[in-house]
């Protein structure tokens, strides 16, 4: 399994035991990442959108991929491309409590849910 995520609690908690793509960026920035390796062959493990977050509410996700490359998954391809789809559309809400002006103690608290969510796919495998 691959962990791909742009949350540092996730790097942390998983970095010894699985692969971990760090990305250094937002939650569209995860979603591109993960379209690119569907498109290299890897397949879905987590569903891209995973949890009751709207994309526009966190910036924070965490998905896993398959380790291997195989053939190019076409359901891993088309839900990969609606989760990208279904942000571009949130993230025209504008939410002004969101971006450089989230407080620290709700980025911690973000940060915990997509760790406890990413857990809960992980731990299962």
């Amino acid at each position: 399994m691959t962990i791909v995520t742009n949350n540092p609690d996730v790097k942390s908690k998983y970095e010894d035991d699985h692969t971990v793509v760090f990305v250094e960026g937002g939650y569209k920035d995860v979603l591109v990442k993960v379209r690119d390796l569907v498109h290299e062959g890897h397949q879905l493990l987590t569903h891209p959108l995973m949890g009751s977050l709207k994309p526009n509410e966190t910036p924070y996700r965490s998905i896993a991929v398959s380790a291997q490359k195989g053939p190019v998954d076409t359901d891993s391809v088309i839900l990969i491309s609606e989760s990208i789809e279904t942000f571009d559309k949130f993230a025209k809400i504008v939410r002004p409590d969101r971006g450089t002006n989230t407080p620290e103690r709700l980025l911690a608290d973000f940060r915990l849910i997509d760790l406890t969510l990413i857990s809960s796919a992980v731990d299962f495998h």
